[in-house]
């Protein structure tokens, strides 16, 4: 049985080559049995014509038998339909044997053709890409092939064009639509030094970029690679069956055999005997089985890969379904990653002439909490002050001389131990008790008033939990903040455990307890800094991959974007790809135990084996589908 169509199709399905052989068998094995119950022909011609129906309906699978018997020295279910169709023949029932062929060559033509449909559909965001781009040559702008463009090239992408390769923008500004990469349909805004995605669509304004990769090598094209390539990849169950197949296929074969030589040894019938061992050979052959998770798996990915969810393998999809619990890294995964002022108060004055002094002296740091500060003035457009002699006081903060006087911004212990008052106290304290950090300004003689920053929660993150919490799932926060930091954030977003001021190194050792507590956890970080513990964990996801291959080799699972609603989205997909395949393994063993027996027995022909056999495999693989189906985050 293939499994694999490497390169897809994407013809018509009556023109897939296994099943186009198969409906030519068909029409020719319909024709000449109606031409032989009229009598019409004679027996010679009928024989010949059977004949000629089951080398063409077979010539693809049988040829495919007989490579894997050779090359793996494996006996597949092909050698028994081979067997059973030399049986028949053998036995004289030529039109048996020639609807065999024929419903077996269709039910896998089918299988494969649908197969080969769901590997290849995710090819279809390349078609996004433009086969052309704007080259920009020494002034002059050039209509060149995409696939032509080199590293460091510059092209011109107008509003509403799509995006041929990578780079970076050099000019302009526009809202662009990334939803062919990272799988979120809200555009972003995107400026000079901004890197942009191939086959995104540029929305409002024209963009000038520098190619960063070829239109071989883009973001889109590395997706695509991964995700067909995890389609190859085996799921635990998966392996497992092929593994059983491989000794239960051989047994079949000599079980049949048996059938025929016992009971001819002890005088009983041979063609009465016979005829029961062929019917067991098609009865018993697992194809229902064999594809009871190959189709699911490789729908389920194809479906994640679509909407910027990069599953890299059949196993990590299998053990979505199983997840008890979540560990979120803090900073930039349920965080934006940078601080922003959330609260301004002021002491003495006004709060322009707070965030003056503070943007005066910050200005000239490097610190993430400065830069904070200087995007708050620019904000409300005000303008420093001249400043001597700076000095960044390590650990603290920083101070400089403004208009003869020295000011300081940092923490409160900067400016003595007793520098705030108690009001000023008491709003410090309730800050803190909010995840802020607190920003003192002031100088040795009065406070100006307080800053708060914060690393403000991404967007859809509370949602995110909610949606767990509903799925079952159990959330949990390790993060190197302190304590109290790390506590406020969990009371908003309501996670179930915390733990905090861990070290890279002790994070892992959080991880294993929590998987001692839970069972299998799944870890959500950056894919860099988190690497360790997304590589412990039993699922590994890494936020925000797209252009970042560090990011995605480091995970398991890769969001190309920062849209936290994907996370259940592949839980949701993991739990239905496992419910998908329990059905379909449930379902082809209870077809089994039905067909065996009653082909013992001697209850049905070979032609109604035949035709509950493949009739059962295409149960199995429409079911197997319905795994890619699933509502998008």
């Amino acid at each position: 049985m293939k499994q694999h169509e490497p390169e897809g199709f994407h013809g018509k399905w009556y023109s897939h080559p296994p099943m186009r052989n198969a409906l030519i068998a068909g029409a020719i094995t319909g024709v000449t049995f109606a031409l032989s119950y009229s009598g019409l022909i004679a027996q010679t011609w009928e024989i010949a014509l059977y004949v000629i129906a089951m080398f063409i309906g077979g010539y693809h699978w049988t040829r495919e038998g007989f490579e894997k018997l050779i090359e793996e020295k494996e006996i597949g279910i092909e050698m028994l339909m081979i067997a059973a169709t030399i049986g028949s023949a053998i036995l004289g029932m030529w039109d048996e044997a020639a609807f065999l062929v024929f419903l077996y060559g269709a039910a896998e033509g089918l299988e494969e053709y649908t197969y080969a449909k769901t590997r290849a559909s995710i090819r279809k965001l390349l078609d996004l890409a433009p086969k052309e781009a704007h080259l920009l040559r020494n002034g002059k702008e050039e209509t060149v092939p995409a696939e032509t463009l080199k590293v460091g090239d510059i092209f011109l992408v107008r509003p509403g064009e799509s995006i041929p390769t990578d780079g970076i923008i050099i000019k302009g500004r526009s809202t662009v639509n990334e939803a062919p990469v990272t799988g979120e349909s809200t555009p972003v805004l995107k400026e000079e030094g901004q890197p942009v995605f191939a086959a995104t669509m540029n929305q409002e304004g024209a963009l000038e970029i520098r190619a960063t990769a070829t239109f071989q090598d883009n973001t889109l094209a590395k997706m695509i690679h991964l995700v067909e390539e995890a389609q190859e990849q085996k799921g635990k169950a998966q392996a497992f069956i092929e593994r059983f197949g491989r000794r239960y296929s051989p047994l079949v074969l000599v079980s049949a055999l048996l059938m025929i030589i016992v009971p001819y040894l002890l005088g009983a019938s041979l063609s009465f005997w016979a005829s029961r061992a062929v019917v067991l050979l098609v009865a018993a052959a697992p194809c229902a089985l064999i594809m009871s998770t190959p189709v699911a798996l490789a729908a389920g990915i194809g479906t994640a890969g679509k909407n910027g969810v990069l599953i890299k393998g059949g196993v990590h999809l299998e053990n979505l379904g199983k997840l008890k619990a979540i560990a979120f890294d803090k900073t930039g995964t349920l965080t934006m990653g940078k601080p922003v002022i959330t609260d301004i108060v002021s002491a003495n004055g006004t709060t322009e002439d707070l965030l003056q002094i503070a943007l005066s002296i910050e200005r000239l740091s490097e610190h993430p909490l400065a830069r904070a500060i200087v995007q708050k003035a620019e904000e409300l457009n005000i303008k420093a002050l001249e400043v001597s002699e700076f000095k960044s006081v390590a650990g603290y903060g920083a101070q400089a001389k403004i208009n003869g006087k020295f000011f300081m911004v940092g923490r409160p212990e900067l400016l003595g131990n007793n520098a705030l008052s108690a009001a000023l106290e008491s709003k410090a304290r309730a800050l803190r008790e909010q995840a802020k950090t607190v920003i003192v300004v002031g100088s040795d003689h009065e406070v100006k008033g307080l800053l708060a920053v914060r690393d403000e929660i991404r967007p859809g993150a509370v949602q995110m939990i909610e949606e767990l919490h509903r799925l079952g799932i159990k959330v949990a926060i390790l993060t190197g903040d302190n304590e109290q930091t790390a506590q406020a954030i969990a009371r908003e977003l309501k996670v179930d455990d915390v733990r905090a001021g861990l070290k890279p190194e002790n994070k892992m050792d959080a991880l294993k307890e929590l998987m001692r507590q839970y069972g299998a956890v799944a870890m959500v970080g950056d894919g860099i800094n988190d690497a360790p513990a997304l590589a412990q964990a039993t699922v590994g996801f890494a936020m925000g991959a797209a252009g970042t291959d560090a990011a995605i080799e480091a995970a398991d699972i890769a969001l190309m974007g920062d849209d936290l609603a994907k996370i259940p989205f592949a839980l949701r997909l993991g739990k239905k790809v496992r419910i998908v395949s329990t059905e379909n393994i449930v379902f082809s063993l209870l077809v089994l135990l039905f067909l065996i027996p009653t082909a013992v027995a001697g209850m049905m022909s070979v032609a109604t084996a035949v035709f509950f056999h493949e009739a059962s495999e295409l149960l199995a693989v429409g079911n197997g589908l319905r795994a890619g189906k699933i509502e998008n985050a």
